[in-house]
């Protein structure tokens, strides 16, 4: 089961795509298995050479009542190499670009993962651009179909 952020993809070009790591506690990674968290409002920092995730909300797991982090939208260092911090604080120097969570998922080892993306916002044009595309796809697709 993956958790999308699906306004990311409409609000923004995503230029590339890197695959992170994520330092969470054990009812939070049971609350992510049960589908329980939220992208919706989040979005990456990069703060004294960590990249942290703020604004992502995973709701307390009832079972663990006792050891549940207090905030359900506390901040969460992000996993990545040191060399890819490094490149994505000299890309985020240019204007306009910024880091913005995909995907969280588990990967086959059953770590959970979470899929960021180095992202250029969408003005309002484009945004009626790639609606127009979606609704000529749709009615391709209808028309090939029958």
């Amino acid at each position: 089961m993956a958790i999308v952020n699906r306004r990311a993809r409409h609000e923004y070009h995503i230029l590339e795509t890197f695959e992170t790591g994520m330092i969470l506690t054990g009812p939070e990674v049971k609350s992510i298995r049960a589908g329980l968290a939220n992208l919706a409002e989040a979005h990456c920092i990069i703060r004294k050479d960590r990249v942290l995730l703020i604004g992502c909300h995973i709701s307390p797991y009832k079972p663990a009542a006792m050891n549940n982090p207090s905030d359900p939208t506390r901040s969460r260092q992000l996993l990545l190499h040191k060399k890819e911090v490094e490149r994505l604080l000299g890309k985020l120097k240019e204007k306009g670009l910024t880091l913005v969570p995909l995907k969280l998922y588990f990967n086959a080892h059953n770590f959970a993962k979470l899929e960021i993306g180095l992202a250029r916002g969408k003005k309002m044009h484009d945004k009626r651009q790639d609606v127009k595309e979606r609704d000529i796809r749709r009615d391709l697709q209808r028309q090939y179909k029958v």
